[in-house]
């Protein structure tokens, strides 16, 4: 072997060790922390970057932790918790770590009771002690001492990481590893199941708050609205009937269909995310619900136009209609808030007021159309009055 051959073998070996050092670092069995502090079981969670570290207790059901983050900056939250009831970010007990307004890592809990949270802080529904954070060389460590809630040691377990707002934890990325942060885990044997597919647990459960936000959106916030303004708008042209009768069975049966499904996935939702209540928007659905039902099954008593009681009919179908609107416009904007939704919420603002301008313009319309109707109807019978009169009037003369 030659010299030059040598020495690129020597070269390949040191580079194959040092990146076996570099692999061994990033493993939570070599870590070694500064304060001496020495736990009895690590897990290298499967992403961003986060390591979990902690020692159990079984005869007092306490678990001492510490969880580790790298490549954190220090304009960036961090977060771990722990769900008692459900795999979801919603009813999580988080502990909360970031640089305050002087500089220094703060530490505090955060019960998480919406998707929209900027991290308040709040007592967790089990004990939390000896709970403190370190931050150095883009390492973010937050130290707690937990009782563990369940009966059992193996628990749900969230992770997360997010940019501040001011002095204001922001919202996190929705997509990618942040969405796969979650996972099982067994303080007493230590294993870790789930976390990093992304196609269960908390990734599932955003698409399905999502998926319920446009079905809503779309049935209760643009065909309802749409589906009255072609029974008010196109009814006043003889010639559109009875298309315009058509044009609003269809758009509001399809509204009631979809906005059905909108509501069972707000259901599912719901019964994913025990302990967390949406009272005001929950009550508003289900009124939306009952009244749009009333709606449906108004369609099979409508009594004919000659019928003497239409009128009474007329004014409850139209009360009903326009409660369902209104209430389904403000529960829209409920759950853009709940979401965190904010580039939904201005869409949605954007096609309100187109609603709104074409309503306008086409009332207008209808009162014009209505005013020019009606004096024509006024001259017509004025006209045929007089023409009587005269008639008469000679008929008189004559005879006399």
């Amino acid at each position: 072997m030659t010299g030059g051959s040598q020495r690129r073998l020597r070269l390949r070996l040191l580079s194959c060790l040092a990146l076996l050092a570099c692999v061994s670092a990033q493993t939570c069995g070599n870590y070694k922390f500064t304060s001496n502090a020495v736990f009895a079981s690590c897990n290298d969670l499967p992403v961003l970057n986060s390591f979990l570290h902690w020692t159990y207790d079984n005869s007092t059901r306490k678990a001492t932790i510490a969880y580790r983050q790298t490549g954190v900056s220090n304009s960036q939250w961090v977060s771990w918790a722990i769900n008692p009831s459900a795999a979801s970010m919603v009813g999580s007990q988080a502990l909360v770590a970031y640089h305050n307004s002087t500089g220094a890592v703060w530490a505090y809990t955060s019960p998480i009771t919406s998707y929209n949270t900027d991290l308040p802080p709040g007592n967790l529904s089990f004990p939390v002690s000896a709970l403190s954070a370190t931050y150095s060389a883009n390492e973010m460590i937050i130290f707690a001492t937990i009782d563990l809630p369940a009966a059992s040691s193996k628990l749900n377990q969230v992770w997360q990481v997010g940019p501040m707002s001011g002095a204001t934890p922001g919202i996190h990325s929705t997509s990618g590893d942040n969405v796969r942060s979650i996972s099982t885990i067994d303080f007493q044997s230590g294993q870790s199941t789930g976390g990093g597919s992304g196609s269960t647990g908390l990734g599932s459960r955003i698409r399905r708050r999502n998926t319920h936000g446009i079905l809503n959106a779309v049935s209760w916030g643009v065909l309802m609205p749409a589906g009255a303004m072609f029974a008010r708008y196109l009814k006043v042209s003889k010639a559109a009937d009875p298309a315009w009768f058509n044009l609003h069975i269809t758009c509001q049966t399809s509204a009631y269909i979809v906005g059905v499904a909108g509501w069972a996935t707000g259901l599912k939702l719901g019964s994913d995310s025990v302990g967390v209540e949406h009272s005001l928007h929950r009550s508003i659905g289900i009124a939306l619900f009952c009244l749009g039902t009333l709606q449906v099954f108004a369609l099979l008593l409508r009594p004919k136009k000659d019928h003497k009681i239409r009128i009474y009919w007329n004014v409850y179908h139209h009360a009903t209609g326009y409660a369902v609107i209104i209430l389904s416009i403000i529960n829209i904007y409920k759950g853009f808030e709940i979401l965190g939704q904010d580039g939904w919420k201005r869409v949605y603002t954007g096609v309100i007021i187109a609603l709104g301008a074409v309503a306008v313009i086409l009332e207008i319309f209808t009162w014009i159309v209505v005013l020019k109707r009606k004096k024509g109807e006024v001259s017509d019978k004025h006209q045929h009055s007089s023409t009587n009169g005269v008639n008469g009037n000679g008929y008189s003369a004559a005879r006399v």
